[in-house]
């Protein structure tokens, strides 16, 4: 889908002085490849190593030193681009991309720029509102990262640290089919998305493992496209958003007042939340791209395409089609579960019980999403720092499924097993703390003929508006400690009350 094709509604229009403006969007996104060794080298990508202590030779650039192609890194890009439903092109080529930078020890990038190892392909992006976003790949290239200046160290100094320079980029090309600032950080998130089901990249941005260039520009609805600028290295979802929407508010500003956009390159600044210029055009570089002497054509056949094809896994939105198939869940549901591969697979665990049978899919879903999602958010954890394992919260459901506690005692059922952690018992923390549900009617009846007896205000009340019944099932509940069994109660208080 090209840029002017895509009819964008009104609520993603900006309101300027003048009148609407439209927001263009396109994204460069650099994703370290998941690799034990660097793209041209043997030194090790792990990170927080001392400076300057993962650096071969040919990171250093001595003079001599050969780069020589890590093929697992060959493998993540074909895989990524296969998760991208991306044209594999069996013959890339790598190039050198001139320029100094103090932490770019050879005076170049190696880099892929005609012949990338990945073409075209396309990635799905599902909007909280519900609509679907076509957003086009234009490319996927390997290169190498450079290393890091350090200027906060010493006052008179700027220090070097070369562990990154070398590490296997992937850089993400889109093409301008975003329209705001939301379809940018919905764009990004799924494309870490993939990478992570697919475990070429771990989508890091604290660490700089994931990061985003982003090109912004405005135009009226339905025109030419405008001038771009493009705003460097921004490593969260958060400050893309922030970025993209000041960007575009500026260059409307520009315009209206009379002015142009002049292509340029900005940075984003998260504390005061604004873009500054870089550089202009006129300061661009002339990267003098030209072929690597010292590398050969990248080839491989379509059998090794074919071999790494069969051996992905089920991705984000194959999984999500499945879950709404198979189990019966909503798109958002499912969209929800999916959203990390782990997330999913706990999902799937606590619907399965062990002998095979199935627990209730939605019941399930509301438990995993609501319940323990909503509590590890709280604690700023991830499913992998779950105190409450799958098996635990499926116990918990059986326990609601066979009536032995109610919704309400499962709550306070989940609150104990979390502070217990992996070693609690559902089933012997009801039995040894008494929580289970009170079904003896007898019971039940005495509570409801004290509030009954206490109430005839309500009662009179519940007679004339029916609906006010729910009162009184709170009164019981809490009167019981939340133990009574709610159906039990509403059928003792509607024949009570007449209704």
């Amino acid at each position: 889908m090209t840029a002017a094709a895509r009819n964008v509604t009104s609520s993603k229009l900006i309101k300027g002085a003048t009148g609407d403006w439209e927001v263009i969007v396109g994204m460069e996104v650099h994703a370290q490849v998941t690799s034990q060794a660097k793209l041209f080298s043997g030194a090790s990508t792990a990170f927080g190593g001392e400076p300057n202590s993962h650096v071969s030779l040919v990171d250093a650039a001595m003079p001599g030193m050969l780069p020589v192609i890590n093929e697992e890194c060959v493998r993540q890009a074909i895989r990524t681009g296969l998760g991208l439903k991306a044209q594999i092109n069996l013959k890339s080529v790598f190039d050198r991309k001139n320029y100094f930078y103090p932490d770019l020890p050879q005076g170049y990038q190696i880099s892929q720029y005609k012949s990338p190892i990945v073409g075209e392909g396309e990635v799905i992006v599902d909007m909280p509102d519900g609509e679907t976003v076509e957003v086009g790949i234009e490319r996927l290239h390997l290169e190498q990262d450079a290393g890091k200046s350090l200027h906060d160290q010493h006052p008179a100094m700027s220090l070097v640290d070369l562990n990154r320079s070398g590490v296997a980029l992937m850089e993400i090309v889109s093409k301008p089919d975003l329209r705001s600032s939301d379809e940018a950080k919905a764009y990004v998130g799924k494309l870490r998305t993939i990478m992570r089901y697919l475990g070429t990249c771990d989508g890091d941005m604290e660490k700089g493992n994931l990061r985003a260039d982003v090109n912004v520009s405005v135009r009226r609805p339905g025109s030419a496209l405008g001038t771009r600028c493009e705003i460097k290295n921004v490593n969260s979802l958060r400050f893309i958003g922030q970025a993209i929407d000041h960007e575009a508010r500026r260059q409307i500003g520009v315009l209206e007042d009379g002015g142009t956009i002049e292509q340029e390159t900005r940075l984003f600044d998260p504390g005061k939340g604004e873009t500054r210029s870089m550089r202009n055009k006129e300061e661009a570089h002339d990267y003098r791209y030209f072929p690597d002497p010292d590398l050969l054509p990248l080839e491989f056949d379509q059998a090794y395409v074919d071999a790494l094809a069969r051996d992905l896994p089920e991705l984000p939105d194959e999984k999500k089609a499945r879950f709404m198939r198979d189990y019966g869940l909503s798109a958002y549901d499912s969209g929800i579960l999916v959203a990390e591969r782990e997330s999913g697979g706990f999902f799937e665990a606590v619907v399965k019980r062990p002998d095979g049978s199935m627990r209730d899919a939605k019941t399930a879903a509301n438990w995993v999403i609501n319940e323990l999602f909503g509590r590890l958010n709280k604690e700023g954890s991830d499913i992998a720092a779950s105190p409450v394992s799958a098996g635990q919260l499926g116990a918990v459901l059986d326990l609601i499924a066979d009536g032995t506690i109610s919704g309400k005692i499962a709550k306070d059922l989940f609150e104990i097993v979390w502070s217990e952690g992996p070693n609690a018992d559902p089933r012997a923390i009801v039995a040894s703390r008494g929580l289970r549900q009170v079904t003896d009617l007898g019971a039940i009846e005495t509570i409801v003929d004290e509030i009954i007896a206490k109430n005839p205000d309500k009662v009179a009340q519940a007679k004339a508006k029916p609906t006010l019944i729910g009162w009184f099932v709170g009164q019981v509940m809490k009167a019981s400690g939340g133990k009574a069994n709610p159906q039990a109660v509403n059928e003792l208080l509607k024949t009570k009350l007449g209704l």
